[in-house]
């Protein structure tokens, strides 16, 4: 059975070790719940790189829901590139100052019910904002999550949803600041999608392998 206290905490190791995900290192530059969901919507199917390169010059003319208002669609199409699926995106960044305003007086809620109810904003996102920018508990679970809990055999789910339900019944409440960052880079460094450098894995241990097949 997986020892989870023991994977987290050698996952944890692992990221202090190497860069932090894209959406912390918003967080500890700026402390600001707006850059967090901004950045939360825009790293949606985007590399790490991407998304911090693009958060980056972003940034520089937008430091608040009311710069976007100045922006054409077209503006925030060019700022966000190459970001996946940028379209779309830049639509969502559109018509975000006019829902913070109209649903939450230009405040970034603090409730998953409310968060998804701003453009764009799934599951997901909302759960990590609510970890990463109000430090609220809350079960944030990716590709990486769903990928490595399945992986390890903490968990037999088919989507991120029912990965999400099975692990607020689960996992222990007080890894569930920390434990989507650990796994995202973990995902990122050695438990890769494809090829998973279990040779490199300091969980080996504690892991099923499930569905790895070498």
């Amino acid at each position: 059975m997986t020892n989870i206290d023991k994977v987290i905490l050698q996952m944890m190791q692992v990221m202090l070790q190497n860069k932090l995900p894209a959406i912390d290192r918003i967080e500890e530059e700026s402390h600001d719940p707006f850059k967090v969901l901004v950045g939360t919507l825009l790293s949606a199917r985007t590399k790490d790189e991407t998304t911090d390169a693009v958060c980056r010059r972003l940034f520089k003319r937008v430091s608040s829901y009311h710069d976007l208002k100045h922006l054409s669609l077209i503006e925030l199409e060019e700022l966000i590139k190459p970001i996946g699926f940028y379209h779309t995106k830049a639509r969502h960044l559109q018509r975000l100052p006019h829902v913070l305003e109209e649903r939450f007086a230009g405040i970034i809620p603090r409730t998953i019910e409310e968060l998804i109810l701003l453009p764009g904003v799934g599951r997901k996102t909302a759960n990590l904002v609510l970890v990463i920018a109000f430090k609220i508990p809350a079960v944030c679970v990716d590709t990486h999550v769903h990928r490595i809990m399945n992986r390890l055999g903490y968990v037999s789910t088919k989507t991120s949803l029912e990965t999400e339900m099975a692990l607020r019944g689960k996992l222990p409440v007080k890894h569930w600041l920390v434990f989507n960052s650990c796994f995202v880079s973990y995902g990122q460094h050695v438990c890769l999608p494809r090829n998973p450098r279990c040779n490199e894995c300091r969980i080996f241990s504690e892991c099923e392998r499930v569905g790895v097949n070498r």
